[in-house]
């Protein structure tokens, strides 16, 4: 729902998917609320696909702070080795 909000693409989509799955798999997400850890996968899926959309854009679709969207989008990408060019 937040990618289509956000007009972002599939490709966006099934990369925050996955980033999801990992994040999951590592037990990165436990006592983590769900919406900053689903809004900041988006951020991150959008840069890496090329459709960068601005913490502000992100954080108000899903309805979290900035704050939790940069405190989760750095855990997740540190932890999970993505790499982020700004």
């Amino acid at each position: 729902r937040f990618c289509s909000e956000l007009k972002l693409s599939g490709d966006v989509q099934a990369k925050a998917i996955e980033i999801l799955k990992d994040a999951a798999d590592k037990e990165l997400t436990s006592g983590r609320g769900p919406t900053g850890v689903a809004a900041a996968s988006i951020y991150i899926s959008s840069i890496l696909c090329g459709e960068r959309r601005t913490q502000r854009e992100v954080a108000d679709v899903a309805g979290v702070t900035e704050v939790t969207i940069r405190n989760r989008y750095k855990e997740l990408a540190e932890r999970l080795d993505i790499d982020i060019i700004l």
